[in-house]
Formats: structure tokens, sequence, C-alpha cells
């Protein structure tokens, strides 16, 4: 009558009870030979003791459960493109991942996680973004032909343009050295390839101390060289706090900028005479519009 495991077999009642209820009445001769008797009894019957009725362990294959795709895809999937993870790269402030192309392309036009809305990084979210190379393995595994369905569709994309095919990095191998390991000192900080073009913004109306607005504390950015006017104007009204009715001017030499306008267009259109030792050099200036 007690409960047990499914495909176990219960103890007889009379052995648990010679166990734990000896009675003083009954002399200790009986009591040993019942309890050899219960364990031959085992000894000659191991599905007794690993749970299973005809006596054999359970093997790997019955222990198997085929899992459908469909449970595992809400979790291999991009919330931007809908398609399953290409290049799965992860927010490091949110653990959010992405396909590397969705998320970089998000961070042109904002600087918060397209899934928890957190803010990633205030000025340069893409320095908060990592490779995830082994939920991309993971992905690969999971979905059949989808990897040679994105190295054919990559192929395809460079020859059509005449460009040469990028090689797959071949892991080098770890020279063997004897004696005590030396230790390689590489570089802390590294920026990533996409950041291209280094500004500095330069306050026109700071000498005059233009209303109540201070330049900015930290005047140098490293930003895409797709990055347009217009993201640095809202990265300007961000960081100085400024009302939608100010108007924002933004200079670039003699020219004054558009906000379709690229930094790597303006870079390449007026020269060396924007760039001051390396840098595009942009000045700002605030119009307040009367009430």
């Amino acid at each position: 009558g007690t409960p047990s495991c499914s495909g176990s077999r219960s103890l007889p009642f009379e052995f648990e009870r010679s166990r734990s209820e000896s009675s003083g009445d009954e002399d200790d001769d009986e009591d040993d030979e019942e309890e050899e008797m219960e364990e031959e009894e085992l000894e000659g019957d191991p599905g007794a003791r690993f749970g299973t009725d005809d006596g054999e362990l359970d093997s790997d294959d019955d222990r198997e459960r085929m899992i459908n795709l469909a449970e595992l895809t809400p979790y291999i999937l991009c919330s931007i493109c809908k398609g399953y993870f290409i290049d799965a790269t992860t927010i490091t402030e949110c653990l959010h991942t992405f396909c590397k192309s969705c998320i970089v392309r998000h961070f042109y036009y904002s600087n918060r996680c397209p899934k928890c809305n957190i803010v990633v990084h205030q000025t340069q979210p893409l320095y908060n973004i990592r490779l995830d190379r082994q939920l991309q393995d993971i992905v690969y595994k999971l979905v059949v032909n989808l990897e040679e369905r994105e190295k054919k569709q990559m192929h395809d994309f460079y020859k059509e343009r005449g460009l040469e095919v990028p090689k797959p990095a071949v892991p080098q191998p770890v020279p063997v050295s004897r004696g005590r390991p030396r230790k390689v000192l590489g570089s802390v900080f590294r920026i990533p390839p996409e950041l291209d073009i280094s500004i500095l913004l330069e306050f026109i109306g700071a000498d005059e101390g233009t209303g109540n607005f201070k330049p900015l504390e930290k005047k140098f950015v490293r930003v895409s060289g797709e990055a347009t006017i217009g993201h640095v104007e809202k990265f300007l009204r961000r960081k100085m706090d400024l009302d939608p009715a100010c108007q924002v001017d933004i200079v670039c030499g003699d020219h004054l900028l558009e906000h379709y306008q690229t930094l790597r267009e303006i870079r390449q259109a007026i020269g060396e005479s924007a760039v001051q030792d390396g840098l595009l050099v942009l000045h700002y200036g605030l119009v307040v519009s009367p009430l």
C-alpha cells in the first residue's frame, strides 16, 4: 500500500518490519536467518535494486527524448529581424542577444537595448557588445543547413559586387615553449573597427557665455563614419538637456551641415581643412526661439 517509484519493486513488508520493529520475544537466530534470506533475494534480483522489472539497466537510448525545434525557437531568434541568430552578439549590460548586423544598425539611431530599453552606453553603445560564439555554434547545430546557406549568401554578395570574399579566420597554433611561460602583454582596451571617425565638438557660444548653456565636459567623441549630423544633434541635445524649442546649428569650417550628411561624406568633401590632429572639428551653436 505504500507509494513507490514507477518501475521499482517494493520490498516485502516483513523485511522492513523486522529491521525497524524487532520483537524482544523472538530470538536472534530467527532475525539473522530472515535478514540473510532477504539479502540473498536482493542479490539474486538486480532489478529490485536498480528499479527495473526485467533486471536490466535502462540504456542511454531509452532515456533520450526528442525535442521539437519549435520549443527552442524563442531562444535562438533575433527580436529585431525575427530570424535565427547570425553572428550572435550580446549586450554586456543586460545580456540580451541579437544578430550582429541588427544591433549595430540599431545603435546608429539609439543607445538603448531594443528589448529592455536600458541605456547601453551614453555615447558609444558599440563598446558594450560581444560576439557569443558558443551560442552561434548551437544555432548552427540546431537549424539544418543554416550555416551553409549563410556562407553561400555572403559569397554571392561579395561576388556580385566584384569584391574579394573574406577568408574565414584560422586559429593560430600556440607555440610550445619550455621553461616558465611568458606573459603576453596586449592592449587592454581595443576600439572596434566600426568606430573610424574621431570628432571634436566645439561650442561656438562658450566664450560669450550664451544663455545658461555650458559646453560639453568631454568634447572628444569616436563614432562610426556612417553616423549623420542628425545623430550628432541628438547626442548634443541629450548631453546638454536642451529644450525642443532650442535650435542646434552644426558647422564644419564655413559649411552649415544638414541632418542627412554622414561624417565620412563631410570629411571627404571638405578635406584636410576640417581635420585637426586627426580629429574632424565640428562647431555647434544654439539658437533659442522666443516664446
